[in-house]
């Protein structure tokens, strides 16, 4: 049932705190600071006094509306967590308490995530002034309701979240199981043998001269076992290398200098077509000899990379090279035929769920927003 609830400014049931202290150099500090898009107040980090220069800073108090001055229309503002109570911020933050026999702080941190009050944040000031100003939080409006019946919205809306989180959770653990399965089929086969990769993959040298007006779509390799991904697109005059190599579905590829930190993998079929930079060496899978799922699986294993690591060349950690001709030398113990039809029967079960969790994730963060726009329309 819609229930109409009065709107009331802000500054009914807000005050702004403006009380500073003195730094201490001899003291240590944990600094907050404001995530964007309404994301909440996190630790910044944690110093010695003597390693802030302005000295005048504001203390936190949990359950305090927090709102940073320059960045609140992009979500920058947020209740003060009970771990951060203490924490300084500067003067370019704004505190409010909050009158909480009228206003739930818990009912004010999830109001401060709908559309309804962003928009009020945005519509302050001019577009060429992003700052705004105490009074202008304090005229923003809220539609209230009796405090019990805020608490029971907070515990509604608490509830939901709840069973969003253990969905998410749920799809997580699953597509982790899956991974840890493929890798003990590949470890515990007891008949693998050890092979040289030249006898498994084929280097394909640059493939696409580049041309200045044309764009090209670029995939990416993420570190540490992440895989490989679609990413941005450019022109061809934004890069001053000459050629490039087009990917297939099914291609082995690395960034040179990211492969000792497990970024290397198999395209996924989204990245069929895209092409990648000379510094990112693509080789072709012989799939008489190895299924790409097995050679995905083994080199985003973390017990693989120091191996790439010591194949790499270069004396600076982060200037390390893995060069084709050395990653090609590189011997891996190679399953054998059944075991690799095990592999590949996992890791597409894996892909499928990992299709079905892209959907019904878009499907989950779109639930807590309807059921904030629900609650605020007094329709929960």
């Amino acid at each position: 049932m819609s229930r109409s609830w009065p709107k009331i400014r802000l500054d009914s049931a807000l005050r702004h705190r403006k009380e500073f202290i003195r730094i201490d150099d001899v003291c240590n500090y944990k600094r907050a600071r404001v995530q964007l898009h309404a994301q909440g107040i996190v630790l910044r980090d944690e110093v010695p006094g003597a390693l802030i220069k302005t000295k005048q800073q504001q203390v936190c108090r949990a359950g305090e509306f927090l709102v940073a001055e320059i960045d609140a229309k992009v979500g920058g503002y947020g209740i003060v967590p009970p771990q951060l109570d203490g924490a300084i911020v500067s003067s370019h933050y704004f505190l409010f308490e909050l009158d909480e026999a009228k206003l739930d702080r818990r009912f004010l941190g999830y109001f401060i995530r709908t559309p309804m009050f962003h928009e009020q944040v945005t519509a302050q000031g001019s577009t060429n002034y992003a700052a705004i100003r105490p009074a202008h939080v304090l005229g923003y409006e809220i539609p209230l309701p009796p405090i019990e019946e805020q608490r029971r919205i907070v515990e509604t809306i608490e509830a939901i979240s709840v069973e969003i989180d253990k969905a998410r959770e749920l799809r997580r653990l699953s597509d982790n199981q899956l991974d840890s399965v493929c890798w003990s089929l590949i470890s515990h086969d007891e008949q693998a043998s050890a092979t040289p990769m030249n006898e498994l993959v084929r280097y394909m040298a640059p493939n696409i001269v580049v041309v200045r007006h044309e764009t090209y779509q670029f995939a990416g390799v993420y570190s540490f076992g992440r895989g490989v991904f679609r990413g941005q697109r450019r022109l061809g005059m934004d890069f001053s290398y000459t050629k490039l190599t087009q990917l297939r579905a099914g291609n082995f590829v690395y960034p040179k200098l990211m492969a000792w930190e497990g970024a290397l993998g198999i395209a996924p079929p989204d990245c069929d077509g895209c092409v990648v930079s000379p510094e990112f060496p693509v080789f072709e899978v012989i799939e008489t000899k190895v299924y790409p799922e097995v050679l995905d699986t083994y080199f985003r294993n973390p017990d693989v990379w120091p191996a790439l690591s010591g194949a790499s060349t270069g004396t600076n950690v982060r200037r390390r090279r893995l060069n084709p001709d050395d990653f090609l030398k590189i011997t891996i113990p190679l399953p054998t035929r059944e075991t690799q039809e095990k592999v590949r029967s996992v890791s597409r079960e894996i892909s499928s769920g990992r299709e079905l969790r892209n959907q019904t994730n878009v499907t989950l963060q779109s639930v807590l927003p309807s059921v904030l726009d629900r609650a605020f329309a007094g329709k929960l």
